[in-house]
């Protein structure tokens, strides 16, 4: 049995940096070692290790995505934990090695529902690891729903809001919230109790407001531009807070239609690049090639992203993760700083300091990607993947 893999002669994007002629070695579920090609030689290496010539190809981090409804023609609306491990299944092929699968606001009891399949899924994945949950409101703006709907919000209730946290048995990671509902200074208190992540999202806060959501430390913000108060020269809103301090960090989604490659380009302008973080905000039937296409209960068609059939909103993306770094990188960043908005800055800004980075001490969550940016291995916790498939050595 193997106990160990060596994924040598890579170009490795560490998270910091880049590094050519490179070595890992991962012992069981955590990297042990990252040293010069040239010492590969002088190593002593145990009988069962298994060496993967990278062949000159790019190792980064495995890919975190932080805000996803569904894949692959299941979703977190299913409220069945099948659909959850599904969806970790599925994710192998695009380079993910962890997601947090993400709620849509939704009726009380659908939401339980949601978060208790979630918890009841964790722990049993075929493949991406959860993370833990994301809540994409109930405590979310009427007047910024995007493609959420109206009978599905709550006004700020700390009573259900602690129903929710009982459900996840402490698995909610992050949150999105409108900053100017009433209340909401408690609720984010009780959050930040919790070491839950707050996001402004859904929201139609003034600048003003977003401050004072800065001061009870709600310092992400969830898909920049979209579903929130636009900058105005009178009022800056929740995007204009964006801009303005350097503090805030953000979600980006990056296939071209939610948000401009141009706004992108001149966004890394403003803020620095350990604020950006890639989601894909992808939806139930991202790459299900089976229609009618379903996302959150309504039929939606594809163009790009998704659009709702009704009316004809964008309702989410369609992309990976590695969608989303290839998309990057074809916008002239460096696949450097594209892992880092995929990799590093997620585990961070999500607390998940286990990940991310690749060095010793390090989760094994790895991915391969040849000079085209296609997936060639998935590692995740030290068991290696081609296709979708466990390798066996």
């Amino acid at each position: 049995m193997v106990a160990a893999v060596c994924i040598h002669n890579a170009t490795v994007f560490n998270g910091y940096t880049m590094m050519r002629d490179c070595a890992v070695l991962v012992r069981q579920n955590k990297i042990v070692d990252v040293f010069n090609e040239e010492r590969l030689a002088h190593k002593n290496f145990r009988a069962d290790t298994f060496f993967i010539d990278a062949k000159g190809a790019y190792l980064a981090p495995g890919f975190i995505d932080t805000h996803i409804h569904g894949f692959a023609g299941y979703g977190t609306e299913d409220c069945q934990p099948e659909s959850i491990l599904e969806m970790s299944a599925a994710l192998l092929k695009y380079g993910t090695t962890s997601f947090i699968p993400t709620l849509y606001s939704a009726p009380r009891q659908q939401m339980l529902a949601a978060i208790k399949a979630v918890v009841k899924a964790m722990g049993h994945e075929k493949g991406a690891r959860i993370l833990g949950i994301h809540l994409e409101g109930p405590f979310i703006s009427p007047q910024r729903l995007g493609a959420q709907t109206a009978d599905s919000l709550s006004p700020v209730d700390l009573n259900l809001m602690e129903e929710l946290w009982n459900a996840s048995e402490g698995h909610i990671i992050n949150m999105t919230v409108a900053p100017e509902l009433k209340n909401m200074r408690e609720l984010a208190l009780y959050c930040l109790s919790k070491g839950i992540v707050l996001q402004a999202g859904h929201t139609n806060a003034t600048y003003e407001q977003m401050i004072e959501g800065m001061q009870a430390r709600i310092m992400h913000v969830t898909h920049l531009f979209n579903a929130m108060s636009r900058m105005h020269h009178r009022d800056p809103g929740a995007v204009g807070a964006v801009f303005i301090h350097p503090e805030l960090s953000c979600e980006v989604i990056a296939d071209g239609i939610h948000i401009n490659p141009e706004i992108i380009k001149f966004l890394l302008t403003c803020k620095s690049l350990d604020k950006v973080v890639l989601v894909t905000d992808a939806l139930k039937p991202t790459k299900q090639k089976k229609k009618p296409l379903i996302a959150n209960g309504e039929e939606v068609y594809l163009d790009q992203c998704f659009y709702r059939k009704s009316d004809g909103a964008i309702a989410g993306s369609a992309l990976s993760m590695v969608d989303s770094v290839r998309n990057i990188v074809s916008y002239g960043f460096h696949l450097e700083q594209a892992v880092h908005m995929a990799a590093t800055n997620p585990a961070r800004i999500m607390k998940q300091d286990h990940l991310g980075v690749i060095a010793p001490g390090y989760d094994a969550d790895l991915v391969l990607l040849d000079t085209k940016l296609n997936v060639l291995y998935t590692i995740i916790q030290g068991k290696v993947f081609h296709q979708g498939r466990v390798v066996n050595f």
